[in-house]
């Protein structure tokens, strides 16, 4: 991510907006070569650019059994509360949202694949969420990060963005099953056109930069979506629960009260069963590995980094984020993370936690307008998933190639995670290929002792597949 430190004016002096003075005061603005407006700008722009989670998180939590408006009220509840403490505590410009590859994780992989109950998995949320608070405060990332090869740790990361990629061609269904190739690409029709025009237009506004790209996609791809079932095409493949509905855009109100319908379904108890430890295990890795990597990533691209050249605010940033992450499962959805889209608002010339304070605030009218988002459609969705898959795939070129013991278990994560269509057992089998070649050539001491705990976690977890 290139971001550009840009030129503004200095926040209000004495003569100025005493409440502005009063925010310029908390975040210091002014320190950071900013100000009020500019930040507020910054905040209104990350918002755009992340408010995609909005419609897509709820989407998927869908699958796993949230009602969409419950997974709607769970999105926003933990937007605002995590990015406003985010701005408030750690005064940082980074929203805080639920992951979008680990919610993947959460509906796809364990309660659809493994059939894992659903108040159980909410539980290894939760569990996970404790580990990582514990962490966070106690301050134990170093030895993780240092645990785990970078090189394994990008190839994790690819291997999530194929397996989001590949989610949002489904979704379209753009990518279908074929008994003879196993998957292939499906008959051309009124739907398949919608998505690929949607997909387009999408990638067009990515690539101009413009502002709230992602949900601007979706709102146009919702529009093309309209005459399918009205005018032309069918879309009854799209609602298996309800055949008899062949549109795509199904009108059902304006607004509704939140719905607060799965607060607090979660089952604590069932989910400290050993069998489910790997997951707990994934959520607290996977959680910990995005955040630690968005705040480093970001401080380098910005130059948001305080004397030593760690990222500004990096211990209460992290409390932040556990927090965010533990309280999720409490109130209905999948781990909260730092969002990388907060990087539009820096660029924009955001440097304070009032770009996060502001995008916090952004998502409480959504609680009210649940009917409003479930217009959009799934083949909507399609192309912001395939893109997300994209950003998240960037790290590939980071991978040392050239050292096979570490490339090769990278490799096999950026494959097996989408094909095994399961981020678990893709990460897992990794993990163990990881530590076996590394034993095999004789270079067993590069592995370190958290990895070999980590493994026979994986070997157990492959296992009980079986």
């Amino acid at each position: 991510m290139n971001i550009q430190n840009k030129s503004v004016e200095a926040a209000p002096g004495p003569g100025g907006s005493w409440f502005h003075a009063l925010l310029d005061r908390y975040f210091q603005i002014s320190r950071f070569g900013s100000t009020v407006r500019t930040e507020i700008l910054a905040g209104l722009t990350t918002f755009l650019a992340a408010s995609y989670v909005i419609v897509v998180n709820p989407s998927i939590l869908a699958h796993a059994g949230i009602p969409f408006s419950a997974g709607v009220t769970a999105t926003v509840l933990v937007s605002f509360i995590g990015s406003c403490a985010m701005g408030l505590y750690a005064r940082s410009p980074i929203l805080v949202a639920p992951g979008m590859g680990i919610n993947a994780l959460f509906a796809y992989t364990m309660v659809v694949g493994a059939k894992v109950p659903l108040e159980v998995a909410l539980g290894c949320v939760f569990w996970a969420g404790v580990l990582f608070t514990v962490m966070a405060f106690f301050n134990l990332r170093q030895t993780i990060i240092e645990a785990i090869p970078v090189d394994l740790r990008y190839g994790i990361a690819c291997g999530i963005g194929l397996f989001i990629a590949l989610i949002g061609l489904e979704n379209a269904k753009f990518i279908v099953a074929n008994p003879d190739t196993i998957v292939g690409l499906t008959q051309f029709n009124p739907v398949t056109l919608t998505f690929i025009a949607g997909f387009i237009l999408t990638v067009a506004l990515v690539v101009r930069r413009i502002p709230g790209a992602m949900m601007a996609g979706m709102i146009l791809t919702t529009i093309l979506a309209v005459p399918i079932g009205r005018w032309w095409g069918d879309g009854s493949a799209f609602s298996p629960e309800t055949p008899d509905v062949h549109t795509l855009v199904n009108w059902s109100g304006f607004s509704a009260a939140p719905d607060f319908s799965f607060v607090g379904q979660i089952d604590l108890i069932g989910a400290l069963n050993l069998i489910y430890l790997p997951f707990i295990f994934v959520f607290l890795f996977t959680n910990f590995i995005e955040a630690l990597s968005t705040f480093l990533g970001l401080a380098e691209a910005a130059d948001l980094k305080d004397e030593t050249g760690m990222p500004r605010n990096i211990r209460e940033s992290m409390h932040v984020d556990a927090i965010a992450a533990l309280i999720s499962a409490p109130l209905g959805t999948s781990p909260a993370t730092v969002y990388l889209e907060s990087g539009a608002g820096i660029q924009q010339g955001g440097r304070t936690g009032l770009v996060a304070l502001v995008a916090g605030l952004l998502f409480v009218p959504f609680l009210f307008l649940s009917p409003l988002l479930s217009l959009v459609p799934a083949v909507a969705t399609a192309p912001v998933l395939i893109l997300t898959g994209l950003f998240m795939s960037e790290p590939i070129s980071n991978i040392r190639w050239s050292a096979l013991d570490e490339a090769i278990p990278a490799f096999l994560a950026i494959v097996l995670i989408p094909l095994t269509f399961s981020i678990t057992l893709g990460l897992s089998l990794a993990i163990i290929a990881y530590v076996l070649i590394k034993l095999v050539c004789g270079r067993a001491g590069d592995v370190r002792p958290v990895m070999w705990f980590v493994a026979l976690l994986a070997a157990a977890l492959v296992a009980q597949t079986q």
